[in-house]
């Protein structure tokens, strides 16, 4: 199908509150940019549906244009367009399925609905080549704590476990606020984290020993809550750098354990950890501690490929297109819920 020795592959994402649209040709990147609403969002301590899909339509256009300009492309050299068809907020991901279908019908080429979760998995290639098959996959952000084996991206994701209530990154968030650190919470928590101990407070880890692969992260957060409501009803200082490092502590403990009981269970030596929380140092310290010590390879893409970006989704519809998969009709719909399973729409 393509002009060029590999498809060059235009990639939309706005699943939340990043308008990012990346370009790749194969496994190599040659653009990545990204508008944010994150700074419109602040102020409400959380993503507005309604305010990131405003955002999405303002943006759509520069982004677009932009990634071609630092790809030194043009629309004519675009060989397929891929978009998150799910899972994500439903307003947001109409903006941008949307437009995909727009720029395929427009330029005459394929398009490819595909999921978020499988583009997170996806766009460790453009740092680190091909995934080795099978790998087992732990992502972690602000919307999905999901642990996955995947045989084949393309077309071949099983969910192993996920959280039964709050995201990881969603916990970072709310614990965010009850220490007054500002939204989002992640890269701020991490930061405080670093002057503080991981051991000051024994905070509760979720369904550490049920045998599941499954995450909670609602009783931590609570527990967070209640234990600094404590100090200041008792009119004592909340120590947060040590605060910030107990919960974060307990969090990266229940993800690389259930990511490590994973690999052993399925036979598997290759972890890959991805998403917004992925960009957490404890997280990618710990995990590389036990990986190293149960004989597992450990991937990890760098920060700015774990948030939701536009280069993860071309990733994905590079390799879609590579293995022969049947690209979307332009009638897809976006589907808030898309399960893991379906990789592509």
């Amino acid at each position: 199908m393509s002009r060029h020795d590999e498809p060059i592959v235009l990639g939309i994402e706005t699943s939340c509150d990043e308008t990012g649209v990346g370009i790749v040709r194969g496994h190599t990147l040659l653009a990545n940019t990204i508008a944010s609403s994150m700074d419109e969002h602040a102020r409400f301590g959380g993503v507005v549906p309604e305010v990131a899909s405003r955002a999405h339509l303002e943006a759509m256009t520069p982004t677009v244009e932009g990634a071609l300009a630092a790809a030194g492309l043009r629309f004519s050299d675009i060989d397929a367009v891929a978009v998150t068809a799910g899972p994500g907020l439903a307003g947001a991901l109409l903006v941008g399925v949307a437009a995909a279908k727009a720029y395929a019908l427009g330029l005459g080429v394929p398009l490819y609905g595909v999921n978020h979760l499988a583009a997170h998995v996806a766009v460790d290639q453009l740092e680190h080549g091909p995934l080795p098959k099978p790998s087992v996959a732990l992502l972690v952000s602000g919307g999905h704590s999901s642990l996955l084996l995947v045989p084949d991206v393309a077309q071949d994701v099983i969910s192993l476990g996920s959280t039964v209530d709050d995201a990881a990154g969603e916990a970072f968030d709310k614990v965010a606020r009850v220490l007054g650190l500002p939204f989002p919470g992640g890269p701020h928590i991490d930061r405080a984290a670093r002057e503080g101990s991981g051991t000051a407070v024994a905070f509760p880890r979720g369904k550490y020993d049920d045998g599941t692969l499954d995450f909670s992260f609602s009783g931590l957060k609570t527990a967070v809550a209640r234990w600094v409501e404590a100090r200041e009803a008792a009119g004592e200082a909340v120590p947060v750098a040590d605060v910030a490092a107990s919960f974060q502590e307990a969090v990266v403990d229940v993800l690389t354990r259930k990511a490590l009981q994973a690999c052993a269970r399925y036979d598997v030596k290759d972890l890959l950890i991805g998403g917004g929380v992925a960009a957490n140092s404890r997280l990618r310290a710990m995990a590389q501690e036990r990986c190293d010590a149960a004989g597992v390879r450990l991937r990890v893409p760098r920060p700015g490929l774990c948030t939701d970006n536009g280069a993860m989704v071309a990733a994905l519809g590079a390799n879609l297109v590579a293995a022969g998969a049947k690209p979307s009709t332009l009638d897809i719909p976006a589907d808030s819920s898309l399960p893991i399973t379906v990789v592509n729409v």
